[in-house]
């Protein structure tokens, strides 16, 4: 008997900035000389093929998701051409949502209405903060003027679904700032609103040299306060850190938090593909350094271990304000549901989970400390 195969989606790097940002610990490189679009554009499509012919893909896609670095550096003539390759290789759902991310500083009409003919449906625009001092700290290379006229040029070149990317607890931040820049961000009537808070991540340079962020009572408050005023608005906080109208949450996101399946390509393009056989899930990866991957298509294939997948599911779902069902752990992951314990009976005696019906939830405490939550699935 056949195992069912969770849902698949696409996702593509391009990997180029104007400007690595000093909290940024993506694959991301700062263009130091013209852009190679037509030879990536190229290699990432010998990237796929190779990918469906190994797994042998024949299951139709249902987003595709361009990501970067800034891929709003590409010309819609490089876009369309990539898109028009993927259809040619893959089957892809009529209803496909096609997102492209874009940063303020590239935003011109025609070559957003160029995007919008090309296939591109879904913009998610890299705002960070609409407040002058706090984008300069950020090292960002627009300032709030773009930031407002790029969501005016997603309106008028016909994109009803758009994201804006905020952050806050950014450096000596007040939530008063945090709250102004969602009152901005709402005023811009986007259909979604990423939320992140600020983290120091290794490999960054404000890892090397920590700026000053809002003490723990500061940024629980901002937080709160954000998420309230969403509300009030009807943003849905369906995600931890995702707000979305009604029947605008992000489906590709979405399917990663499902723990659907998603081919990547592109350098240091990471993807996740079931097979038939119950249990075999592949993690694949792509060599991270453009040049590199130019000349040769390198990847790593690793099969998840069995003794690994409850912790896989968990890290995903969990992530979701709708919880998990344990007939969807076993479609997903082909184990008993039997190999969630003694941790699940452990998570919610500590009152990290409950369950009501036949899902499960995190309770407020659980969202707060996910981590803890998650270690308890570690074997």
């Amino acid at each position: 008997m056949k195992h069912e195969l969770p849902p698949l989606s696409l996702y593509i790097h391009l990997p180029w900035c104007i400007k690595k940002c000093p909290y940024c610990d993506f694959n991301s490189h700062a263009v130091k000389s013209e852009l190679p679009e037509l030879d990536y554009i190229k290699v990432l499509l010998n990237d796929l093929a190779n990918d469906i012919e190994y797994f042998q893909i024949n299951r139709p896609i249902g987003s595709i998701f361009i990501g970067g670095g800034t891929p709003s550096l590409f010309s819609a003539t490089s876009i369309f051409s990539l898109l028009e390759g993927i259809f040619k290789q893959l089957l892809v759902n009529k209803d496909a949502e096609i997102t492209l991310e874009a940063n303020p500083s590239t935003f011109e009409t025609k070559k957003f209405k160029d995007y919008r003919e090309a296939g591109v449906n879904r913009l998610s625009i890299g705002v960070q903060s609409f407040n002058e001092q706090h984008l300069k700290k950020l090292g960002r290379i627009h300032n709030s003027q773009e930031a407002l006229k790029a969501a005016e040029i997603a309106h008028s070149s016909g994109f009803d679904n758009f994201n804006l990317d905020l952050m806050f607890a950014l450096p000596q931040q007040s939530y008063q700032q945090a709250l102004a820049d969602i009152k901005q961000a709402i005023d811009l009537k986007p259909s979604h609103i990423s939320l992140y808070q600020l983290t120091l991540e290794p490999n960054t340079f404000f890892h090397r040299f920590p700026p000053m962020l809002p003490n723990d009572e500061v940024i629980v408050n901002m937080q709160d306060q954000c998420q309230q005023l969403l509300a009030e608005h009807n943003f849905k906080h369906y995600e931890v850190s995702a707000y979305a109208k009604n029947s605008f949450q992000c489906k590709h996101n979405f399917n990663y938090w499902q723990f659907g399946d998603y081919l990547g390509i592109g350098a240091g393009a990471h993807g996740k593909i079931s097979q038939q056989l119950p249990n075999q899930i592949y993690r694949t990866s792509k060599i991270k350094n453009p040049q590199l991957y130019l000349e040769t298509i390198k990847r790593e294939i690793k099969l998840i271990k069995l003794t690994e997948l409850p912790l896989e599911f968990m890290m995903n779902q969990l992530r979701l304000k709708e919880g998990f069902s344990l007939e969807n752990y076993h479609k997903m992951t082909g184990l008993s549901v039997t190999t969630l314990e003694p941790a699940l009976t452990t998570v919610i005696t500590e009152k990290l989970l409950y369950k009501q019906q036949k899902r499960y939830f995190c309770t407020k405490k659980g969202w707060n400390f996910l981590d803890t939550v998650l270690e308890k699935f570690i074997t």
